[in-house]
């Protein structure tokens, strides 16, 4: 597999990525949810067309300690964060070549772009707050 299942082993993995400033392109799903189990391989697709990015699979109800609050409404829940900014986080339809038109959108933008969006509304504030990744990380360690 070219993307990561985070677990207890690899969470230092994904918080070096996030510290070297990469793009870390998380995907919350759980493993009952047949729409999730569908979209993996989708998930590895993007993951081979996106290689200089960590891709990771989270599994909320294994991962429940990392994702603690997170309001996620449905699957699957993709999570784009450069660095300590969050980019995009939401449901997306379980289609790839949608899912790579949202990333790509994200990957143009320049750093003052993506500081200026995450800052631009209510919504994007409170996701650099409670949805950031290296946070949420650090709070399960």
């Amino acid at each position: 597999m070219l993307s990561l299942t985070l677990d207890n082993d690899n969470r230092s993995r994904i918080s070096a990525a996030l510290n070297d400033n990469r793009w870390v392109i998380a995907c919350l799903c759980a493993a009952w949810c047949g729409t999730c189990t569908d979209f993996r391989n989708s998930f590895e697709e993007l993951a081979a067309r996106h290689p200089d990015k960590q891709l990771v699979w989270i599994d909320i109800e294994d991962q429940a300690d990392v994702v603690g609050d997170l309001d996620i409404d449905n699957f699957p829940t993709l999570l784009i964060q450069h660095g300590d900014t969050v980019a995009f986080f939401g449901t997306i339809l379980p289609d790839m070549r949608l899912a790579d038109r949202l990333i790509q959108s994200q990957l143009e933008k320049n750093d003052a772009d993506l500081q200026a969006e995450a800052h631009g509304s209510a919504e994007r504030r409170d996701w650099q707050r409670d949805c950031n990744l290296r946070t949420l990380l650090d709070a399960a360690a």
